[in-house]
């Protein structure tokens, strides 16, 4: 996995207010050691967090209408911005796209999307004939996983 790819940790869900601040959607657990988004294009200025995500001010965005342009753009930062990681803990995006195989070697498919309904990630796999199956992402489903692949115990692989 390349390390420099960009990882999304918001997205601007619109305007507020008249002076150029924009509403996020936020997925990561803090904003604010990032100063620079989408290489080097947004610089963040401010940053208010909300119970529906954060209000944000950025350098380069002067009022309302440049705000309201922003609805929909991504904020991105290169994967290797982000904080190192304790053992056993992952990135959603280092999951993305791995190959999932079973524990006995048999290939299932591709880890395409990683949702978390409240108790702990569920991993969506992607089977070579397009059907896909959720794992939850606990050791006695994932018992291993590295940059490559990661092992799917028999019991949840042939759901």
């Amino acid at each position: 996995m390349s390390n420099d790819i960009p990882v999304t940790l918001a997205v601007v869900i619109g305007a507020h207010g008249v002076a150029g601040e924009v509403r996020l959607k936020v997925f990561a657990d803090d904003l604010t050691p990032f100063k620079s988004f989408n290489d080097g294009a947004l610089t963040l200025k401010s940053l208010r967090p909300t119970p529906q995500g954060a209000i944000a001010r950025f350098a380069e965005v002067a009022d309302r209408n440049a705000a309201e342009a922003l609805r929909g753009a991504e904020l991105t930062v290169p994967r290797t911005a982000l904080p190192p990681l304790a053992q056993g803990e992952y990135y959603h995006a280092d999951l993305v796209g791995l190959a999932a195989v079973s524990d006995a070697g048999e290939s299932l498919g591709r880890v395409v999307l990683v949702e978390n309904f409240g108790a702990s990630d569920v991993l969506e796999i992607e089977r070579p004939d397009g059907k896909r199956f959720m794992v939850p992402m606990r050791p006695e489903a994932v018992p291993e996983w590295d940059s490559e692949r990661l092992i799917v115990t028999a019991d949840f692989a042939n759901a």
